[in-house]
């Protein structure tokens, strides 16, 4: 402390308070002998921060739809371009457990999160997993819905067309198959709010 106030030149005051709000925020560790260390952020605590941030009602679906459709059309290119055999097997292994269990609608809704979570993780980048983690969560209500109103057959259709051209090293086919199937998404959700609000 007394090192870190004579080096910015404030109180040790000052440095105990900003030493406090970097652990709050998980930044840094305290260690008792050894002083401050940086800490090693864990992957699923950054996920959960964003998820949360997401789940907090600031932004709108349109614009979570955006940024989703931006990232998981490049990762299903780049998942065609880098899936090895076993990943290609948990997507299939992960679509037909989606199929098995389109009648519990909990269930499949979280084969729908996990077959976009596997697509991620074919591309060998865990950075891409990690932005899934955060906008994807917040998404588990909308499959929800979704597959509860009868959407399963066309959802898995869908999953069938990005898991074929992944399977056949078809970038572009792999990105043209998401774009479409995120798009039906989007689709059948903006026709699901007027309806409510039209019920309403």
């Amino acid at each position: 402390e007394r090192e870190l106030g004579e080096q910015f030149g404030v109180s040790r005051t000052v440095v105990r308070e900003a030493v406090r709000a970097l652990v709050a925020k998980g930044v840094i560790e305290v260690r008792s002998g050894s002083g401050l260390r940086v800490a090693a952020v864990d992957a699923a605590v950054v996920s959960e921060s964003m998820s949360l941030y997401l789940r907090g009602g600031a932004l709108d679906f349109e614009k979570v739809h955006e940024v989703r459709a931006l990232l998981e059309v490049h990762i299903a290119g780049l998942a065609a371009e880098r899936a090895t055999q076993d990943d290609l097997d948990r997507m299939r292994a992960v679509h037909e457990r989606m199929r098995r269990e389109t009648g519990d609608v909990e269930a499949a809704a979280r084969d729908d999160l996990e077959f976009h979570r596997v697509i991620a993780r074919a591309t060998q980048n865990d950075l891409y997993l990690l932005l899934m983690d955060s906008i994807g969560s917040t998404l588990i209500d909308i499959r929800r819905e979704n597959l509860g109103s009868g959407a399963a057959p066309m959802t898995l259709s869908q999953h069938e067309q990005v898991l074929e051209r992944i399977a056949a090293r078809n970038a572009a086919g792999a990105r043209a198959a998401m774009a479409a199937h995120l798009e039906g998404v989007a689709v059948w959700w903006r026709a699901h709010m007027a309806d409510g609000a039209a019920t309403a």
